[in-house]
């Protein structure tokens, strides 16, 4: 049989939403509004998650929390960057057959995503495994790589439930089905310092039981996902998610990489426990601020897949110029946040007057960078929107790995600025990575994108059961 759509759009819904598709800017800013608010509270919730693990290890001591940034940053490099990013191309295809109305390939799509993530999950275990010897080897202090080791080989339960976690809310954002996303990331999140109280504090599992934590975080969220989503099996047409899921993960991993990487290059400066526990507190903060953004971002890129896919490519134009505005509204008023509460923010992460009175240092930095990332986010957002994916992944690569890490080394280690340096080689990154996005969308055929849009939506192949 043919499968139902978990969301029926009418005339009701869409006015909920914010009216009509063609209508004002400001029906446009009211429909991403009613997408953006549950996503955006969806990516802080997911990043309170991280940043609670980050607190309770920070409380352990100064190396656990020194292992635990530098096997955070290890395992988003090796795993995690490169699940989401591939996750990211249902952004496109579900977002676009939803559009459509092609109902019947959103199960598609999602049944062939999980199976290529959750097999690739398998050699990220296996790296994992060796996360200790690997980091050894890149020349991590000894002491901090067997932390960090022994913490990447507990988080492999939560890299097995993290390939399917990220399917089913790719699959369910693109149908506009935003407060499930929401209600279940949140009952996780409520639960997590619960979970790291009893593994960490009771059972005196200690760094091991934050790692277990993540694990059973990620499966709460993930079990009520499920039970709200209807599984429908298809495997076939595994190449056409391939030629957007992997571009769709260079995208992410140039840009996620180049951030994980400033921890280990914080490794090899002097004082390599202050620097790694900084600069890592300072990336924890930073990816909190920009979960509005991401949340934005996210939003934006299923309004404009949506449009693209129905054929109202002036709709998918109104939708970008919107979310760039909300989201430079957001990131000046962060970025002033972050300033303002630069004093007192590092002694959540740690006891130490000295950690605490560095990352103060290092907040009016952050403070810019939120700007520029966070538009960034957006502008991404409508690339994967488009299914432009191929050309945001070499925008993220000379942006990061031109522009910006051998300007972090230059700074950090010539310059002889420190992690200073490593943040102004980044927003060097960051800006190039900004103007590039901002010149393709302004420069964007819309009409060209709607018409691809349609050829991408009734080329997909469909199970010969899913068919009658």
């Amino acid at each position: 049989m043919e499968e139902a759509p978990l969301l029926t759009v009418t005339a009701d819904t869409e006015k909920r939403a914010g009216g009509d598709a063609e209508g004002s800017p400001w029906s446009e800013v009211r429909k991403q509004l009613y997408l953006a608010g549950p996503l955006v509270a969806r990516y802080l919730l997911v990043n309170t998650v991280q940043m609670v693990s980050l607190m309770f290890a920070g409380h352990l001591g100064e190396l656990e929390l020194a292992g635990v940034s530098v096997a955070t940053s290890f395992a988003s490099v090796t795993g995690l960057s490169v699940l989401a990013g591939m996750a990211t191309g249902l952004d496109t295809l579900c977002g676009q057959a939803f559009g459509a109305g092609q109902h019947r390939l959103l199960g598609v799509h999602k049944q062939r995503a999980m199976l290529v993530l959750t097999l690739l999950s398998v050699p990220v275990a296996g790296v994992w495994a060796c996360a200790g010897e690997i980091l050894a080897w890149c020349g991590q202090d000894p002491e901090i790589a067997a932390a960090a080791g022994s913490y990447t080989q507990w988080l492999i339960p939560a890299l097995l439930v993290y390939a399917p976690l990220q399917c089913h809310v790719r699959f369910l954002q693109a149908q506009k089905l935003v407060l499930p996303v929401m209600l279940s990331s949140g009952a996780a999140a409520l639960g997590h310092p619960a979970v790291c109280w009893l593994l960490v504090r009771r059972l005196g599992l200690g760094s091991r039981g934050v790692a277990l934590a993540n694990a059973v975080s990620y499966l709460g969220n993930l079990s009520l996902m499920a039970l709200y989503v209807r599984l429908s099996a298809a495997f076939r047409g595994i190449p056409g998610f391939l030629k957007l899921a992997v571009p769709s993960a260079a995208m992410i991993c140039m840009e996620w990489w180049s951030f994980e990487l400033l921890v280990l290059l914080a490794g090899l400066l002097p004082n390599t426990k202050l620097e790694t526990a900084v600069l890592s507190n300072c990336l924890h903060t930073l990816t909190f601020a920009v979960m509005v953004p991401i949340g934005l971002g996210a939003a934006g890129s299923t309004r404009v897949s949506n449009e693209l896919g129905a054929g109202r490519p002036r709709a998918a134009g109104l939708a970008t110029r919107v979310v760039m505005f909300l989201a430079l509204s957001v990131c000046v008023s962060e970025g002033l946040a972050m300033v303002l509460v630069r004093n007192i923010l590092g002694y959540a992460y740690s006891n130490d007057d000295e950690v605490a009175k560095y990352t103060a240092r290092l907040m009016p930095a952050l403070a810019v960078c939120i700007l520029f990332d966070g538009l960034q986010n957006v502008l991404s957002g409508v690339v994967r929107g488009c299914g432009r994916q191929k050309l945001g992944a070499v925008i993220n690569l000379v942006a990061y790995y031109a522009a910006g890490i051998p300007a972090a080394f230059l700074f950090a280690f010539v310059c002889r600025l420190g992690g200073m340096g490593l943040w102004f080689g980044q927003m060097c990154g960051m800006v190039v990575q900004m103007v590039l996005l901002l010149a393709v969308t302004l420069c964007t055929n819309w009409d060209k994108e709607a018409l691809k849009a349609n050829e991408r939506v009734f080329s997909s192949t469909l199970p010969g059961d899913m068919l009658t």
